[in-house]
């Protein structure tokens, strides 16, 4: 039974299952992209594209991604963009972006011919149509037909990016602007054909494991629920029995990030300025690239979570190697340059248990040292705030009021409104994604039922305080800003 019901992911995971089971064994090589396609498209009938070499094709792309590497060879790689997209699988969504439906009446008022400026559209024998050569796409024929026959259906991709960093070129195919671009994955999350992919570096990690270099992983909060009824501490020993040293949760970071976040908070209201949360990379990257005022004044300076949680390991043991594992792919940007060696995410995780053999609901594990469920609660949208909110009431010091961004359209209008002034509560916590971290691109299992299992899991600890984390891990001497 398929783990997803998106054939594309479907797809994207078998390939990284296969890379993965090769990456184990040492058996990488220059045909491992064909020995793949071969394996994953048998058959001499294509069953989703025109044509088997096509099926064929964006395997070889897709592998390629998975071995860390970009979809087709190019010079000058930007290391720094992970979204990237796969132009076999893109060509299959080139779709006209204004069209005559079958509704159009021919009528005599021709509204459509009189509103278009480019002598694009004229009236055939049964309806009106549209000379694609010269049609601008303005939409202008649309907004003037009476009868709604003319329908504008924008690219799925180009329509989710909140930063306008997706256009479609002339052979229409999706292009995406790296100046613009913030890596937050919603183009990734939205297309229909799987055409838009993050790069990998889990054979770098598998490669590392297989040397015997101690590693340590640190995982995000929302990892919880993503492998089925798996516990947490079952999670953990599976990551362990990769040849991990061990596994940390960012969520340790979350609230050591929120217990000093909250002098930050304090110090901005007294100056009577605006303070927004530092936790999503991609909501940072919005500020910086297209709004850089509001990123010098009020972007906290804390770092995020997994910074946090690496630092302490560094100091712990500095010359381990960290990896950091998530359902975020802006994070494999956040990563370079900093403490953390490498990034994955749940969906490359999910293909190593596989490759493994290792059944987590049957893994034997013990209960270890908690974060607090304020910590945890980072990966669901506003869980940063209240976090914020809940270590400024331990300490018995002024609340402050919060206002959550869902989504990269809100963060946008959020920091529109911080930029003009009009920003009213003390804190923004933005999230790119939709409800959060547990939303992310490349999680594994349905929100819902993942928060439900989060929520039944972190029962046993709803009264931890963010302080008695920070009583066992000791972040006093630790510097957490950027």
């Amino acid at each position: 039974m398929s783990l997803f019901e998106h054939e594309a992911r479907q797809f994207k995971f078998d390939v990284l299952r296969e890379v993965s089971k090769r990456a184990f064994n040492g058996k990488i090589n220059e045909d491992t992209c064909d020995e793949i396609a071969a394996l994953l498209i048998p058959g001499k009938k294509a069953d989703y594209r025109c044509c088997i070499y096509k099926e064929k094709e964006i395997i070889r792309q897709r592998t390629r991604m998975a071995l860390g590497k970009s979809p087709t060879p190019v010079e000058n790689d930007n290391k720094a963009q992970i979204v990237r997209v796969i132009e076999a699988a893109c060509d299959g969504c080139s779709i006209n972006k204004i069209q005559v439906t079958d509704n159009c009446r021919k009528c005599m008022a021709k509204a459509c011919v009189a509103s278009c400026k480019f002598d694009a559209i004229h009236i055939g024998n049964e309806r009106a149509y549209i000379d694609y050569d010269k049609c601008k796409e303005c939409g202008a024929c649309k907004n003037a037909c009476p009868f709604n026959a003319i329908v504008e259906t924008p690219r799925p991709c180009k329509l989710s990016c909140p930063v306008d960093a997706i256009t479609i070129g002339e052979n229409k195919l999706a292009y995406i602007d790296e100046e613009k671009c913030i890596n937050c994955g919603a183009c990734q999350a939205k297309c229909p054909f799987g055409a838009i992919e993050d790069i990998s570096w889990m054979v770098n990690v598998i490669e590392e494991l297989n040397k015997g270099t101690k590693m340590y992983a640190i995982f995000a909060p929302a990892i919880q629920g993503q492998f089925d009824n798996a516990t947490l501490p079952q999670i953990i020993e599976g990551i362990r029995q990769l040849g991990f040293a061990d596994a940390y949760e960012a969520a340790i970071g979350a609230d050591a990030v929120a217990w000093y976040e909250k002098e930050d908070a304090k110090k901005h209201k007294k100056e009577g300025q605006k303070i927004t949360t530092s936790c999503c990379p991609a909501f940072v990257n919005m500020a910086k690239i297209h709004f850089p005022t509001v990123y010098e004044s009020n972007v906290s300076h804390m770092v995020s979570p997994m910074i946090a949680t690496a630092r302490y390991l560094k100091k712990m043991d500095p010359d381990c190697k960290l990896v950091f594992i998530g359902p975020c792919v802006a994070k494999k940007q956040e990563v370079q340059g900093s403490e953390v060696d490498y990034c994955i995410t749940f969906e490359e995780l999910g293909a190593m248990f596989v490759s493994k053999h290792i059944a987590l609901e049957a893994v034997e594990a013990k209960e270890g040292i908690a974060a607090s469920a304020h910590g945890r609660n980072f990966s669901i949208g506003g869980g940063v705030a209240k976090a914020v909110a809940t270590a400024l009431q331990e300490n018995q010091d002024e609340p402050v009021t919060s206002e959550y961004a869902d989504g990269g359209f809100e963060c946008k209008k959020a920091l529109l409104m911080l930029k003009v002034g009009r920003f009213n509560a003390d804190v923004l916590e933005g999230m790119a994604c939709p409800g959060g971290c547990v939303c992310g691109p490349a999680t594994i299992e349905n929100p819902i039922k993942a928060k439900a299992r989060m929520t039944k899991e972190n029962a046993a600890i709803k009264d931890k305080t963010i302080a008695s984390t920070l009583e066992v891990f000791d972040f006093s001497d630790i510097d957490l800003h950027r």
